[in-house]
């Protein structure tokens, strides 16, 4: 049974005050609080099991070595992937992108290459692409979105051609929050020997995930939106890709052995991926946060913040002073603007009534089908009320914001 008052007891970020009020966070889309399981996994590892890994014959760097093994186990099991090998640890979302981009992109793709975008996508799925495509001088297409925001699997197939060679798009994405027909474009894209690497960013946290059945050759995402710690991440890859595949951020713990010569073997996957030391904290946070996400049940996660969304449309929707440009979508997300009302200054008046959305171009500053630069994004994730969206509703129908806010 899904225990909303139990759940919200774990984080202790939901007692904090904002501006002398009760906090309500509505920007779980670009970070989420941490239960105590997880903050209290990263304190042991600083107060009673501190050790580098691979790099010592003693008890405390082989139980660090353990529990990287195991939290590698844990996500192939919460994504459902074959193997812990296809499975490799970088800072985030961000660092697994441009890992595909530099490693796969500068090894196999070639002059003329075509690389598949849409222009909702967030900066770190465009700009390591835009990178490689200059160095390579490849070739960046977009595949065009409906009249309301969505991809679909039919504007795919318009778009490639003979050079498409890889499809980078997210699953969710972060400010319409349309959930794309992954599986589908995979199994078409797939048809065509055409690469699918999959920006999970707003997927993985939200929506059990099973990286066989949506076909994908890369999926990427972090910890810290899925209730674990910053600067960790994963990269899913496909076994038999990451096998071709060569590093390019190198060195210790990565090799098998270098010469003076310049002669370097390297480790097999996914140690030749993650040279130096590792997010050790993060990674045991990680753990701790997959752990009490799967205790809870990804179904009943997605099934509750559906409520939560339909319930908060249903509000907003008789509320005339509101433009929502995204009543459909099938995510936690709602972006929206109050009518004659800047975005950034309705976010700093919630602010000052204890709630926290975001505000801005949210990171996918290619989006042009809002036709307007700027909006407010409230998003929600499993830990949020029905009775904080009244507050909200009830905040976002006062009027003469500058009057109220500068009195």
């Amino acid at each position: 049974m899904f225990n909303i008052k139990k759940i919200r007891s774990f984080f202790p970020m939901l007692n904090v005050k904002m501006q002398k009020k009760k906090l309500i966070f509505f920007d779980n889309a670009a970070t989420t609080f941490k239960p105590i399981s997880v903050i209290k996994e990263i304190e042991k590892y600083y107060l009673k099991q501190t050790s580098n890994s691979n790099r010592g014959d003693y008890d405390l760097c082989f139980n660090v070595n353990k529990i990287i093994d195991d939290t590698r186990k844990l996500v192939a099991k919460f994504i459902n992937a074959r193997q812990k090998k296809e499975i490799i640890f970088t800072s985030g979302t961000t660092m697994s992108i441009n890992l595909i981009a530099f490693c796969y992109g500068m090894q196999f793709l070639k002059p003329g290459d075509e690389i598949l975008l849409t222009e909702a996508e967030h900066a770190s799925n465009a700009l390591p692409w835009f990178n490689i495509a200059k160095i390579k001088k490849l070739k960046i297409n977009f595949i065009p979105l409906t009249k309301e925001g969505k991809l679909t699997l039919e504007n795919v197939k318009k778009t490639i051609n003979n050079n498409t060679k890889i499809i980078a798009i997210a699953s969710i994405t972060n400010v319409l929050g349309f959930t794309t027909p992954i599986k589908e474009i995979t199994k078409f894209a797939h048809s065509k020997n055409i690469i699918v690497a999959c920006d999970g960013a707003q997927y993985v946290p939200h929506k059990q995930t099973n990286v066989l059945e949506l076909g994908v050759d890369f999926l990427s995402f972090s910890a810290h939106k899925m209730c674990g710690p910053t600067g960790i991440g994963i990269l899913y890859g496909r076994d038999e890709i990451l096998k071709k595949m060569r590093p390019f951020f190198t060195g210790g713990g990565m090799n098998d052995n270098f010469d003076k010569n310049g002669n370097v073997t390297y480790l097999e996957h996914p140690e030749k991926f993650e040279a130096g030391t590792l997010n050790i904290s993060g990674i045991f946070g990680l753990k701790a946060a997959i752990k009490f996400l799967m205790k809870i049940g990804m179904k009943n996660i997605e099934k509750y913040e559906k409520q939560l969304r339909d319930y908060a449309i249903k509000k907003m929707k008789k509320n005339n002073d509101l433009i929502i440009y995204n009543l459909n979508a099938d995510s936690s997300i709602i972006t929206f603007n109050k009518k004659n009302v800047f975005s950034q200054d309705e976010a700093t008046f919630l602010n000052s009534k204890g709630i926290a959305i975001r505000s801005g171009k949210h990171c996918a500053k290619m989006l042009e089908k809002l036709k307007i630069s700027n909006t407010l994004r409230a998003s929600f994730y499993f830990y949020n009320t029905k009775k904080e969206i009244d507050t909200f509703i009830k905040v976002l129908k006062e009027k003469d914001f500058l009057n109220v806010y500068y009195s």
